[in-house]
């Protein structure tokens, strides 16, 4: 996606309040959401912008990046057409999170033409259920991108009857509390009137049939608990905290419906060496007296392998030296490297080195200038004048 202006994307004012960023996605969902808009792949590019636009502003730490640095102020993480940005997984967060928001299930009903309920009887509530693990990955990890191969506890589907839930040759009835939809209406009162609900169907358990002769081994459920190797795709420059989704990874659904999908919660390992921000790196480096007053070339570590630097004759502790483009690399653009300068100072000295020390102490090259005011004492200056 192109950089286009958040605000923009969602037709919204700068100042906009959350309940309009809220309006503004659900509006444009609801009109380009895929299921809508089968194979026109100009709406389903739209409802990517449209998510990714949610997905920064909805997010009060995130938007206030975006307002002062804009696109770049949001980048690494799902913002900026990360790779990993799931709409679909947006759009049903969505759905969870504001529920109740007035009626919403027959909201979305209403808009998919009535087939909403239905699909969402067959896929959404009788889908299996979603799993979440977290990863720790090291920064090298992150760095190059990785492969991750884990193994998951999961309901998969039951092999003695392919996951149906029925004995071989067994039949199964429509439902006749729901008649086939997997799903029956409660009405709650509400302060502003009657709000309509879509829940599971309490006798077949969403499944919308009754099985007449179960199978034996799952008892009608069509799956069973078993453990599957699950190969994880991370793509470089993921942080902390990032979700990432494996589509059909989560339990397997009851009676052949959809499995769901399985979460992954990033964490990052703390380095030895370096700090992150972003994609930059922070690397503080200890010098000696005698390297800082007269200078030296170093060896240094990065993600990449070592590379030399220039120490400047007479650089001061706290001296920040940046090398560009050797920070973190998440292909959209790299990160840069700042070495932070400190000088070392010995604790355990010989006699002899105590003495030439004090040789040297007291020639004037070696005398530390006088305190000097800070800033904020010159500014104050500044006022009385």
């Amino acid at each position: 996606m192109a950089d286009r202006d958040y605000y923009e994307v969602l037709g919204i004012q700068r100042g906009a309040s959350p309940e309009e960023v809220k309006k503004a996605y659900h509006r444009f969902a609801v009109k380009y959401h895929p299921d809508k808009n089968p194979g026109d792949t100009a709406a389903e590019e739209r409802f990517k912008e449209i998510s990714e636009a949610y997905q920064v502003l909805s997010n009060t730490e995130k938007r206030t990046q975006y307002d002062r640095f804009g696109h770049d102020g949001v980048r690494g993480g799902y913002g900026a057409g990360a790779p990993d940005l799931d709409p679909m997984e947006i759009f049903r967060e969505f759905a969870r999170r504001h529920s109740g928001w007035g009626g919403f299930e027959d909201i979305f009903s209403s808009f998919m033409g009535g087939g909403f309920d239905a699909r969402r009887g067959a896929a959404s509530e009788r889908r299996g259920e979603d799993l979440g693990l977290r990863l720790d990955l090291s920064l090298e990890e992150i760095a190059r991108g990785s492969e991750k191969t884990v193994r998951i506890r999961r309901q998969v589907s039951c092999s003695d009857c392919g996951g149906s839930g029925s004995r071989p040759g067994g039949s199964a009835t429509r439902c006749s509390q729901c008649n086939g939809t997997g799903e029956i209406k409660v009405v709650q009162r509400a302060l502003w009137g009657q709000v309509v609900h879509s829940v599971p169907c309490t006798r077949c358990g969403g499944q919308g049939r009754i099985i007449d002769d179960p199978c034996a081994r799952c008892s009608g459920h069509g799956r069973i608990e078993g453990r599957e190797e699950v190969v994880i795709r991370i793509p470089a420059g993921v942080g902390s905290g990032q979700r990432l989704v494996k589509r059909g990874a989560g339990n397997a659904g009851r009676q052949g419906a959809p499995a769901g999908d399985l979460v992954i919660t990033i964490r990052e390992k703390p380095h030895e060496i370096f700090e992150r921000s972003d994609n930059d790196l922070l690397l503080r480096l200890p010098i000696s007296i005698v390297q800082a007053a007269l200078g030296d070339k170093m060896q240094i570590p990065t993600l990449e392998g070592p590379v030399e630097i220039k120490i400047p004759a007479g650089i001061q502790s706290g001296k920040i030296l940046r090398l560009r483009d050797r920070g973190l690399g998440t292909g959209r653009q790299r990160g840069d490297l700042y070495v932070e300068v400190r000088v070392w100072t010995p604790q355990k000295l010989t006699s002899q080195e105590k003495k030439l020390l004090q040789e040297l102490s007291g020639m004037p090259a070696m005398r530390p200038p006088k305190p000097g005011k800070g800033f904020f004492e010159k500014v104050k200056n500044a006022f009385r004048t």
